[in-house]
């Protein structure tokens, strides 16, 4: 029996890719449902008219029933792939810092107002990582405040007022990349901590999230020896294990990047795609190496059904809640500048 597009195996598989207008060749793997997302970047992104017609032709280009989500980054501080005359917003530290969750909670829907009046269904944000060492490389004021009550609390604010603006939130990046010293895009994080400094420090804003509702999270390219001295917590089915089995969640798990230097210096492809399947990850980004997505593509065509069946039933279950045109049915906040979001973004400065 002939998949429907929902039911093909490259719905799991979500891919960035060069330029500021959409490649032929992946025009053509949408349209045949055999891609279930794209991650935009500040690459693709030139000016709002650009950005419109680039999203726009991203949803027109996939099939009846498996409509696309496009995706991008847009944390504020360092990570935001939307800048000006899009809002450019302070780092989420500056939120922590204030101590006010109803802030946290109007920059969220103000960021989610903005992204659905784009046509980007979801955001890989916020980060829940517990800034606990100041060496960090990565993580730093991108995280919400050094101590997980904090970080729970402007976490849970975040994911509610986003997601109850029709975009989805990605909680990340599991189990906790806060304490690491290394930069997981250049080389493979250890952390040597066992599950009681896990389940004190790192795994509450996860709970906070999920307890929020939160559609999505992210794993970290983080090895954690106690839990899995062979694999980092992409591919362990230990790491994810605390996931899905003690913190209850059943929502999609996003893999981080599977180019990243973390897992690409030790992993062949097929280690990595379906290595993140087995341990428990649904969606496989691939932010911008064709080759590789394509060969991704080719191993979970090739792969057995009860490897992929969840993990399809969760991303199309996503799909249905924050994918395609309902994305814009909600009131439009204008246009680029928004003014009412410029104001506040400079009174958090």
């Amino acid at each position: 029996m002939t998949p429907t597009p929902l039911e093909q195996p490259g719905q799991l598989l979500f891919v960035g890719f060069p330029g500021t207008r959409l490649p032929d060749a992946l025009a053509a793997r949408i349209g045949e449902g055999r891609i279930g997302g794209v991650v935009l970047f500040q690459r693709n992104l030139a000016d709002p008219a650009q950005a419109r017609e680039l999203v726009a032709a991203l949803h027109a280009a996939a099939p009846p029933g498996a409509p696309l989500l496009v995706t991008v980054d847009q944390e504020g501080g360092r990570v935001q792939r939307l800048r000006a005359p899009w809002t450019e917003w302070p780092p989420m530290r500056r939120l922590g810092a204030r101590n006010q969750p109803e802030r946290t909670a109007a920059v969220a829907r103000a960021i989610a107002r903005e992204l659905r009046d784009l046509g980007i269904g979801l955001d890989f944000a916020p980060v829940v990582d517990v800034d606990t060492n100041p060496a960090n490389p990565v993580i730093g004021d991108r995280s919400f405040a050094r101590t997980p009550e904090e970080v729970a609390l402007h976490a849970r604010h975040f994911i509610l007022s986003m997601q109850a603006e029709g975009v989805a939130a990605c909680a990340k990046h599991f189990p906790g990349h806060g304490d690491t010293a290394q930069d997981s895009h250049l080389e493979l994080p250890r952390l040597e901590h066992d599950l009681e400094r896990l389940r004190r420090v790192e795994l509450p804003p996860f709970r906070a999230a999920i307890e929020a509702g939160v559609a999505s999270v992210m794993t970290a390219h983080v090895l954690l020896p106690r839990l899995d001295p062979a694999r980092p917590a992409t591919l362990s089915p230990a790491a994810l294990g605390l996931l899905r089995e003690e913190l209850g969640f059943d929502g999609v798990v996003f893999s981080d990047d599977l180019e990243m230097r973390a897992v690409a210096d030790r992993f062949s492809p097929a280690e990595r795609v379906l290595g993140a399947l087995r341990a428990g990850v649904d969606g496989l980004l691939i932010c911008s190496d064709e080759a590789l997505w394509g060969e991704a593509l080719r191993l979970l065509e090739s792969a057995p059904d009860a490897l992929l069946e969840r993990a399809l039933a969760r991303v199309g279950a996503l799909k249905a809640r924050f994918a395609g045109a309902g994305l814009r049915a909600a009131a439009s906040p204008g246009a680029p500048p928004y003014e009412a979001h410029r104001r506040l973004a400079a009174e958090l400065a």
